[in-house]
């Protein structure tokens, strides 16, 4: 299991894709991070009734080892800077 830490949401100059998000694994490269991609992410939401949203790695998001993320439904915007279990 690898932490990865939720940077933005996938967009656009005027349009936001809810469900699909840019996730930074610290210490990962390009070349490490490809070995991530179709793998399963889950983020925990914070509070009492503690929910599981679930993804999967798509594809690598620029040279830097960032990774997109497609959600099964829209992230909130609590989620940014928050961490994400990669399994």
């Amino acid at each position: 299991m690898v932490e990865g830490v939720v940077v933005n949401f996938r967009r656009g100059r005027k349009t936001q894709k809810t469900n699909q998000m840019i996730i930074l694994v610290p210490g990962y490269d390009a070349k490490k991070a490809e070995g991530l991609i179709g793998k399963e992410v889950i983020y925990v939401t914070e509070g009492k009734n503690k929910k599981e949203i679930k993804g999967k790695v798509t594809a690598l998001h620029g040279r830097k080892g960032a990774l997109r993320v497609l959600f099964e439904k829209g992230m909130p915007g609590q989620a940014i800077g928050k961490r994400v279990v990669i399994k």
